[in-house]
């Protein structure tokens, strides 16, 4: 089983994946971020690859992005962080960027380089589904790595079994088709949920965007296997006087 495979089965409930920045607040911090996310609790790591055009993501992970690039991560960068991690670090990784990035670095070299460090997932939102069938997907499954995509509130049953059949690892349902950090009226989400519920899914569900504090991680919890955290975690980076402080507060607020 892979590492997303075996956390799940061993844990299929309240599962926290906390998303951080490579390369924020410094350069050096990817590290030392990721061992204090596993030491106070943390399930799964998401590990943010900064780009100068984040779709997706909210003003304050946008911020941590371009403060990472200002501080000089770069693929390459990562990689060389990412050397022999997986001697202090256990829990699953999944990488999350965009593909112009990717591109640039050589898609294979990527998918190859990633998985001999010991990335587990690979996260990459404007991958379309046609590309990832016809071209990559290949690539990334020779290379052992799970893909996750997202769906949202507006995407269709038929379409949500298709991301669901082609994605491994878990599904991640995005809360709302805005971007992340926003507040999110999670009784409004409860519906779109229960009917992923009732859909009898291959893969478990992790919701993302708008969950920030204990409340909105049990709401997400209810009619998921878990949730994902970034926004809320980068702030309390961002406020905290070091890392391993900060990430201790945080993760005992939520859990």
């Amino acid at each position: 089983m892979s590492r997303l495979q075996e956390l799940f089965a061993r844990k299929n409930k309240q599962v926290l994946n906390v998303y951080c920045t490579a390369g924020y607040p410094g350069l050096n911090s990817t590290r030392t971020v990721m061992k204090a996310l596993q030491r106070h609790g943390a399930d799964l790591i998401e590990l943010g690859m900064p780009y100068s055009d984040p779709l997706a993501d909210g003003p304050v992970i946008q911020a941590s992005g371009s403060r990472a690039l200002q501080n000089g991560m770069t693929i390459a960068v990562l990689f060389e962080q990412l050397q022999g991690f997986r001697t202090e670090i256990n829990i699953p990784v999944v990488l999350m960027g965009y593909m112009n990035p990717v591109l640039q670095y050589g898609f294979e070299k990527f998918c190859a380089d990633a998985a001999a460090a010991g990335v587990d997932g690979l996260i990459l939102p404007d991958l379309p589904e046609y590309e990832f069938e016809t071209e990559y997907g290949p690539v990334i499954k020779q290379y052992g790595l799970d893909f996750i995509f997202l769906v949202t509130p507006e995407t269709s049953g038929e379409r949500v079994g298709k991301l669901d059949a082609l994605s491994s690892g878990f599904l991640y349902a995005v809360s709302s088709s805005a971007t992340t950090g926003k507040d999110k009226d999670f009784s409004s989400v409860a519906v779109y949920l229960q009917r992923l519920q009732e859909m009898q899914l291959k893969n478990p569900v992790l919701v993302g965007f708008g969950i920030k504090d204990r409340e909105t991680f049990q709401s997400a919890c209810q009619y998921a296997n878990g949730g994902i955290i970034g926004t809320a975690y980068i702030q309390a980076l961002e406020n905290g006087t070091d890392v391993e402080t900060a990430t201790g507060n945080f993760l005992s607020s939520i859990q």
